[in-house]
């Protein structure tokens, strides 16, 4: 497995654990900590995929995929033929040349540089003909655009920012994020809490006609009543994009923290 940590360690228990005991390790972990704590924030989201079945599924998918990057990554650097980075951008918001990427986020270009030669692969595999390069990187555009208000909200505007991001979804994926939503709603006044994410760069993981799956790195500066200067978390969001009548649309969207 990769050495990055996953939410099943977060939350310290086996990636086969039952329901039920993912249920009581989380609210063991948060029972003692104050909803502005760091902690608390990390260990909610953890719950929150690993009690979801599709959810968790899906996550489960994405570990596996990590560890197959993870291993053409060495093959490729055992063969000292680095693959191509073609749909590797930098998003357009960040104003620093290549010298000033963090270190975090090269680290995780490594890991997507070996994964993006799979994914060119697999997307001709699955039908995806050459004319639909440009549709590929409007869904890419398109993710790096959506992924801002959906992460974004402020306490003093919440019924704005849901509206703003509901727009941007497919009718099945609104319907899980309402169900979040309405944990900020209880909590969000309460802590405070503004959370304003802004992207960093972005890379297409997967792709076929209809549904491209896209690998964007965010900045989350977040403030509360406990923080009044922003504390920035950094997260690598897997975010899927549905073609929906011709525009695309958020149909899944999973995110996990960023070492570094």
């Amino acid at each position: 497995m990769s050495t990055a940590p996953t939410w099943y360690d977060v939350l310290d228990v086996p990636h086969d654990a039952p329901t039920e005991d993912v249920r009581a390790a989380w609210k063991d972990r948060i029972a003692d900590l104050e909803p502005g704590d760091r902690r608390f924030d990390t260990l909610n989201r953890a719950a929150k995929v690993l009690l979801d079945p599709p959810a968790r599924a899906a996550y489960d998918e994405s570990i596996r995929l990590v560890e197959e990057d993870r291993r053409a990554r060495h093959e490729i650097e055992v063969a000292e033929q680095p693959g191509p980075v073609t749909r590797l951008r930098r998003s357009s918001t960040t104003g620093t040349g290549a010298r000033g990427v963090p270190s975090w986020l090269l680290a995780g270009l490594g890991v997507l540089a070996a994964g993006l030669v799979l994914a060119t692969a697999w997307t001709w595999r699955s039908g995806a003909a050459a004319g639909d390069d440009t549709a590929v990187r409007d869904a890419q555009v398109a993710a790096e655009r959506a992924v801002v208000p959906v992460l974004s909200y402020d306490y003093e505007s919440l019924e704005a920012d849901q509206r703003e991001a509901q727009a941007l979804m497919t009718g099945g994926y609104r319907e899980e994020y309402d169900k979040l939503f309405t944990v900020l709603e209880e909590n969000a006044p309460r802590t405070r809490t503004r959370v304003s994410a802004s992207v960093v760069a972005s890379g297409v993981v997967r792709a076929s006609d209809d549904r491209v799956q896209v690998l964007v790195f965010v900045d989350r500066p977040t403030t509360n009543k406990l923080h009044a200067e922003p504390v920035v978390y950094k997260d690598q969001v897997t975010v899927s994009m549905q073609r929906v009548d011709g525009e695309w649309l958020v149909d899944d969207l999973i995110t996990s923290p960023t070492q570094g």
